[in-house]
């Protein structure tokens, strides 16, 4: 059975010292002076600022539904490490949760992936899961991570993690929501679910506390979702 995941704030980024998350990719560390058969992603790498990760994948690309309203990194990218197992997840999905990490705030690709990074390791070190839980994670960059996907179940919203997909909002947004960039890049992922049959037209969308004895996605951010026009006042 899935559990849930409860937005937990102690999630331990790994050290930055580490080769890891490149390593993960399938890329390659080294001086981006030098060729790079593929695409140098930044912040996969230890060492100076000029030391990047040769990787096949592009920082720019997109393997989740490739639509171009908003822009959703592929795991590979953010350096994710592999599940240990994996459930298919029947589609097209009804429901749509929000969350909150409850840790900290990151406002560009190399912060927002270390992050990722640091939520996959505790969920799978610490909680001992099989992944990430979420379906997705946003960045204030703007941007989407992919977590579990838009294929596979999540473990992120007990009793409805195979009727529905998550997005947490990397931060704690008790007293303030997230900035415009990231509230889009919600907006922008559902619509591109949608169109290309991951969730329902008719989709009902709910913050985590709504379905769970939980704060999240914290107070800020529920009253902001709770003005969407598929919010639903309705326990599913």
């Amino acid at each position: 059975m899935m559990i849930a995941l409860l937005c937990f704030a102690s999630l331990v980024v790994p050290a930055l010292g580490s080769d890891a998350p490149c390593h993960n990719t399938g890329g390659t560390c080294q001086d981006d002076h030098l060729h790079c058969s593929g695409g140098y992603v930044s912040g996969l790498c230890s060492g100076g600022t000029h030391r990047r990760c040769c990787t096949s994948h592009s920082s720019s690309g997109t393997d989740s539904g490739m639509c171009s309203n908003v822009k959703i990194y592929s795991r590979a990218t953010w350096g994710a490490r592999h599940p240990k197992s994996v459930t298919t997840m029947h589609t097209p999905a009804s429901l749509f949760f929000v969350h909150h990490t409850e840790g900290s705030f990151c406002h560009d690709f190399t912060s927002c992936a270390a992050q990722a990074r640091g939520i996959q390791n505790y969920h799978m070190d610490s909680r001992g899961w099989s992944d990430v839980g979420y379906s997705f994670l946003v960045g204030e960059d703007g941007a989407v991570y992919e977590g579990r996907g838009w294929h596979h179940v999540g473990a992120h919203t007990q009793g409805y993690n195979s009727r529905g997909f998550a997005a947490s909002v990397m931060g704690s947004y008790m007293h303030r929501k997230p900035n415009d960039a990231a509230l889009n890049a919600i907006k922008n992922l559902i619509q591109c679910g949608i169109s290309h049959g991951y969730i329902t037209s008719s989709y009902h969308l709910y913050g985590h506390r709504d379905v769970g004895s939980t704060d999240c996605p914290g107070d800020a951010l529920y009253h902001e979702i709770r003005t969407w026009p598929h919010y639903s006042f309705v326990k599913p």
